[in-house]
């Protein structure tokens, strides 16, 4: 038994790895390891993080393990590198790094190959005499033959329920008599993918064979934006290069920003490769995301799909990294670790000296900065494949023509127009519920929720309003809370916009899609595959509609409320509503039929519409990066946002008022700090936040300010009466 030092992380809001003496007795705890270690009064799972030969404890504080769970380690050096890299760049605990990197069983201490439990016959029940055993006991009879017939390997414990659904109270007499054993086994390794015949797939047009060409003559690590405008095939490139990486028996990781993008990759993935790819999404239960975690560790799963977390997967002969709709928010997780998937791939295709292709058709101003300045490569598909031509733009103007329940009359003509051609249409607006706003006739009071700084929207058929932040609901008001006058909806959801509809086109189909009517199992999937096959007629929805799918006959993209970004506080307004726009209007005319757009807006004389419209995106994008540099925002700088919630509005303070000290006493020219202010929402779920903007012209210079700053404020006691958070690049200031 080796008695150095573990450096073990485990799941606390600490910085710091905790060091332990190895278990007496099992295997080697070697770094990639999980340990059962005591921690305070409780047994807590912990991955070893490197060997030392020293610890600054005392030898009577340094407590031992209580045992390692892993014969070998779950990890290898490159995913522990990518492990420490994360904690370092976000500046979060390690161990909840190692928390969010393992899938839960994993977490919880559960083998990685699952001990299956077998049933098998014993020597004696082998020879027992079922005729006489069936008079007494004709159920033990028949789950001794069938155990006889299974012979010594017996037979596993979910085959039987699945065959026999009562067998346990048979097998209890059977074990009672001794004409049956259990034991358990490990599991097998997974075989390798069943490969079936790959479908060829279409010519590729200049734009697209150029793009591949010079992905393919690029050796090692490199960053590949593939800029195509929506429907310009950059789905087709990626399958041409993971061909590539596949016949040279090397494994594919691609990430996508929604689970309700897999379902259609997936299919086309397996149709064009000849092969299924191992999946990992929220929506698993955690025995199928630890299969696929497993067979993409062991190599069995060559192509790995997956929303953000996967990016944390072992993938131990990586050969290419593929990203698809890079600018995508959902690639940044929001809560507890803030890390960006996007980034963490390109740091990891770095390490492993692979190629990552971002794809887009509005990439981020960081993205494009990154093109400008070299670092990236740049290849741009400017056309629509097989020839579709694309969008027209139109405005409606709100002043000229007012809308009713969200829909004005050029927008339901316009509807009319290509429903009668035979055309699907879509009408965009993302925020859902019927309502966002419930108000007195009388008073003008609003209401609002009791634990948020925020106004409940109304849920009409639900008879119920919610809070869209904190989860809270009550029962619709029939009157005003304030003077009893009447209360009525102001303004509109998808809900609405989906009964006005109904109201205009009784003898259409309409389908909603948004993340309230999605709640079942499989339901968007199922709604996904209704609209492409064009069975509804109209389509309304949120942004789940806007991300990459494929409608055929899809030919009139609605936005409803277009107006929500124009005047944005945050310097990224412009930005996220350009793409949302681009996005969404490029699901209208993707096969032979040219496809409209029209935006209503009240504001038809903003710049901001001419530009998009005459200009599109890349427009948009120049003028912002312009701004951006003359402004100082980034790409030009880069942001950390410290955040603060607590049951005290001054406790929430208090703790920034403490990291500006700490952040002032290392002040350098480099380093600006705005706050600290309350959040823009002050009180969400019952705790009052604040935040404390930090700004720097030098990278490394923020991130050696950030080092010394975690370890400070963990020490300091006022953290512990906050929740508190660094978030590094973030996205989301307002």
């Amino acid at each position: 038994m080796s008695n150095r030092i573990l450096k073990v992380a485990i799941s606390v809001p600490l910085s710091h790895a905790f060091d332990y003496l190895p278990a007496k007795s099992g295997p080697e705890a070697l770094a990639g390891s999980r340990v059962l270690v005591p921690f305070g009064r409780k047994q807590q799972v912990g991955l070893v993080l490197d060997q030392a030969d020293g610890t600054s404890l005392p030898a009577d504080k340094v407590r031992r393990c209580t045992r390692t769970l892993d014969d070998q380690p779950l990890l290898s050096a490159d995913d522990l590198w990518l492990i420490r890299f994360t904690s370092d760049y976000y500046h979060h605990p390690v161990g909840e790094v190692v928390a969010s990197a393992l899938p839960a069983l994993l977490r919880q201490g559960k083998a990685l190959n699952p001990v299956l439990r077998f049933v098998a016959i014993t020597d004696a029940g082998a020879s027992a005499d079922i005729d006489s055993l069936a008079k007494r006991a004709p159920r033990q009879a028949e789950l001794l033959e069938l155990l006889i017939d299974a012979g010594g390997n017996g037979v596993d414990e979910d085959s039987l329920t699945d065959l026999v659904p009562t067998w346990r109270r048979a097998a209890k007499g059977l074990f009672e008599k001794g004409y049956a054993q259990r034991f358990e086994a490990v599991a097998d390794a997974p075989e390798p993918p069943h490969v079936q015949n790959a479908e060829p797939g279409p010519d590729l047009n200049p734009d697209q064979r150029a793009a591949l060409k010079r992905i393919r003559s690029g050796s090692g690590f490199g960053v590949y934006l593939l800029d195509g405008v929506t429907g310009s095939g950059k789905t087709e490139v990626y399958l041409q290069l993971i061909g590539d990486v596949l016949d040279a028996g090397r494994q594919v990781l691609i990430l996508v920003p929604e689970i309700g993008l897999t379902p259609q990759l997936v299919t086309r993935l397996t149709r064009r490769l000849g092969i299924a790819p191992a999946v990992m999404h929220s929506g698993l239960t955690d025995s199928a995301r630890l299969a696929a975690w497993r067979d993409a560790r062991s190599g069995a799963a060559r192509l790995l799909v997956g929303t953000r977390s996967a990016v944390f997967t072992p993938v131990p002969d990586l050969g290419l990294i593929v990203i698809d709709e890079e600018h995508d928010h959902s690639f940044k997780q929001q809560e507890g670790l803030r890390y960006s998937a996007r980034d963490l791939a390109i740091a990891r295709g770095k390490r492993r000296d692979v190629p990552v292709v971002l794809g887009s058709a509005t990439p981020t101003l960081e993205v494009l900065q990154h093109c400008r300045s070299g670092n990236f490569t740049r290849l741009e598909l400017p056309g629509r494949a097989g020839g579709a031509r694309p969008p027209r733009f139109g405005l409606v103007d709100l002043g000229r023509a007012p809308a009713s329940d969200g829909l004005s009359e050029p927008l339901l003509r316009a509807i009319r127009e290509h429903l009668d051609h035979d055309g699907q249409v879509l009408i965009f607006l993302n925020r859902r519920g019927f309502a966002p706003t419930l108000i007195c006739s009388a008073c003008g009071h609003v209401a609002e929720c009791n634990r948020c700084d925020s106004r409940m929207t109304v849920h009409a058929r639900d008879r119920a309003l919610r809070c869209h932040h904190c989860g809270a609901e009550r029962p619709l008001d029939e009157h005003c809370t304030a003077c009893g006058a009447g209360v009525r909806p102001l303004g509109e959801g998808t809900e609405r916009l989906e009964d006005a509809l109904r109201g205009h086109f009784p003898e259409r189909s309409i389908q909603r899609i948004d993340s309230d009517s999605m709640q079942r199992r499989g339901a968007i999937h199922e709604a996904l595959e209704i609209a492409a096959e064009g069975s509804a007629d109209i389509l309304v929805g949120t942004q789940m509609l806007s991300k990459g799918h494929h409608f055929p006959k899809l030919t009139l993209v609605g936005i409803v409320n277009a107006d929500q970004g124009l005047f944005g506080t945050d310097f990224r307004s412009a930005e996220r509503m350009a793409q949302s726009i681009i996005q969404v209007a490029g699901r209208a005319g993707r096969e032979s039929r040219q496809g409209e757009v029209l935006i209503q807006t009240a504001f038809p004389g903003n710049p901001f519409w001419q530009h998009l419209i005459e200009g599109g995106y890349p427009r948009i994008a120049a003028d912002a990066l312009a701004e951006r540099e003359e402004t100082r925002w980034p790409p030009f700088t880069w942001l950390a946002l410290l955040r603060s919630a607590a049951h005290g509005k001054q406790d929430a303070h208090t703790l920034l008022d403490v990291a500006r000290r700490h952040i002032e006493d290392l002040q350098t020219e480099f380093l600006r700090v705005l706050g600290p202010v309350d959040a823009p929402m002050a009180r969400k779920a019952g705790r009052y936040r604040a935040q404390l903007l930090i700004q720097s012209s030098d990278r490394r210079r923020l991130h050696e300010v950030l080092a010394e700053l975690r370890p400070a404020l963990e020490n300091d006691p006022v953290a512990r009466k906050v929740r508190w958070s660094i978030d590094v690049d973030p996205i989301e200031l307002f």
